[in-house]
């Protein structure tokens, strides 16, 4: 588009884009949207369990705070990789995005399978990570404007909670790749660390079908090319039979400016002074789910063995039955969040989390445990939070207008990762050395404490949609006046998508 373009197109527009597609009638396209993008959790999850079960240290000569550091790099990545990708992924479009970050995550993870040191090794787990960060941005902001409002919330969550498939497939694949028996030290590993490439190839492939956002495009000036993206979506809801949505420009039509992007002083503005409580919001909720999983994730292998005798290769195997729980919560609660609404479902998974996490407290305190039943209050625990983690990426990007979601979500991401990196360390030294339960007792007590102020957070968010069907009772939305520091595309008060 040349700059004649957009000086004629930087005009408030009245558009029904934004209400086409929160009303779409669900359709094959949808599904190929799934596939396509909500794909990517599943290659973190993989990712970071074939890291975490190691078998490279003897071929790499690494140590075992070495192996620690590679996790650590690979997370620095994520946080860097969110946070500059973030901002790409707002003023460059959401496909391009999504295709740059997978692509990189395929080559750094492809070429990891075949380091020849330790160096070389941390250096790609290191870019490996940044594509993974940036997937958090464009994916969740893609996934959020092309799905329909009704089903947002349960594929949303489904979505997120791949993650833990992910892993377990991961887990899966090293009990096969590093097993001696079948494989040299040398080789299995590196088999491992081709999987994800892999089945990355596939996903990207799928991506190439999938049209840049039409919401993005319409923010941005690019109105035609998103009308024909809509009409060949409405043009498939016709062809299978379907009903579009009737709707009115005067009462479902959005004003639109089209800009380039938020600056950071503009992004600041929208944080801190258009929408603070919101920003107190998603920070909470992002910030408390992710202290509890870092915490409980990272250290529940060291509590099985120190307290209930288990060994390390016993202690792995109860990995399983944790990730179905975290699988299962998104799934079977997914739709709750669009019919029962997303205060009370995110409130209530927090404070059921805390409550489940609490009683095992004291029953750990008072030996009344096992492992087995430890593993069990652990798996109702995260079958609860783990829905409600899902859902603070959904909270983030419905809560801030479209031209900073990508930046609002890459943000929170970092910072909650930030401050889930303290988990680990914490939860570790409360263990020591496993002769006393005291200190474990009252961390767990801290955690189950953290969850309840993510569940007490939803109070204050008094712009969280209800339900996924209330877009024709919010209010309506506005173009604003361009400033120095405001940004100078449609405002919307009531907390609508856009």
């Amino acid at each position: 588009m040349s700059t004649t373009d957009v000086e004629v197109e930087n005009k408030p527009v009245r558009s029904l884009i934004p209400a086409r597609m929160h009303d779409m009638p669900w359709t094959k396209f949808h599904w190929m949207v799934i596939f396509g993008l909500g794909t990517a959790w599943i290659l973190d999850g993989l990712e970071v369990q074939i890291v975490a079960a190691g078998g490279f240290e003897k071929a790499l000569g690494m140590s075992t705070a070495e192996v620690g550091l590679a996790g650590s790099v690979y997370l620095i990545g994520e946080v860097v990789g969110a946070l500059w990708f973030g901002r790409l992924t707002d003023t460059l479009g959401r496909k391009k995005l999504f295709t740059l970050t997978l692509a990189l995550y395929l080559i750094a993870s492809g070429l990891a399978a075949f380091s020849p040191n330790m160096w070389v090794f941390l250096a790609l787990r290191f870019v490996a990570g940044m594509g993974i960060g940036g997937e958090y941005s464009a994916v969740n902001s893609a996934v959020d404007e092309l799905i329909p409002g009704r089903f947002r919330g349960r594929v949303d969550l489904a979505i997120n909670g791949t993650y833990w498939f992910g892993a377990g497939l991961g887990a899966f694949a090293s009990l096969f790749f590093l097993d001696p028996d079948r494989f040299g030290d040398n080789v299995g590993w590196r088999l491992a660390f081709l999987l994800g490439p892999v089945l990355g190839l596939a996903i990207i492939y799928l991506r190439r079908h999938i049209p840049e956002s039409p919401r993005w495009m319409v923010t941005h000036g690019r109105g035609e090319e998103a009308e024909r993206i809509v009409a060949g979506i409405e043009d498939e809801v016709r062809a299978a039979g379907k009903a579009l949505p009737k709707l009115d420009e005067k009462r479902d039509g959005m004003w639109i400016k089209p800009r380039e992007g938020l600056t950071p002083r503009q992004l600041a503005y929208v944080f801190f002074q258009m929408y603070p409580t919101r920003t107190v919001l998603g920070a909470t909720l992002m910030i408390t789910q992710s202290f509890l999983y870092n915490a409980i994730f990272f250290t529940y292998s060291l509590v099985l063995q120190n307290f209930y005798g288990e060994t390390p290769a016993s202690a792995a195997v109860y990995f399983f039955p944790f990730a179905v729980g975290n699988l299962l919560g998104p799934l079977l609660l997914g739709p709750f969040f669009d019919t029962i609404g997303r205060r009370k479902m995110i409130g209530g998974c927090y404070a059921f989390a805390a409550i489940v996490l609490a009683v095992s407290a004291f029953l750990f305190n008072a030996g009344s445990l096992s492992a087995a039943t430890h593993t069990a209050f652990w798996c109702v625990a995260f079958f609860f939070a783990s829905a409600g983690a899902s859902a603070g990426y959904l909270t983030v990007s419905e809560i801030f207008p479209l031209e900073a979601r990508g930046q609002a979500i890459s943000y929170f991401f970092a910072t909650a990762q930030v401050f889930g990196a303290i988990g680990p360390v914490f939860y570790g030294w409360l263990i020591g050395d496993g002769q006393t339960r005291g200190p474990m007792f009252w961390g767990y007590l801290i955690a189950a404490g953290i969850m309840l102020i993510g569940a007490l957070s939803r109070r204050s968010g008094a712009s969280m949609p209800r339900t996924s069907r209330s877009r024709r009772s919010r209010p309506r939305c506005r173009a604003t006046t361009r400033t120095a520091t405001r940004p100078s595309s449609s405002r919307c008060e009531g907390g609508r998508d856009e």
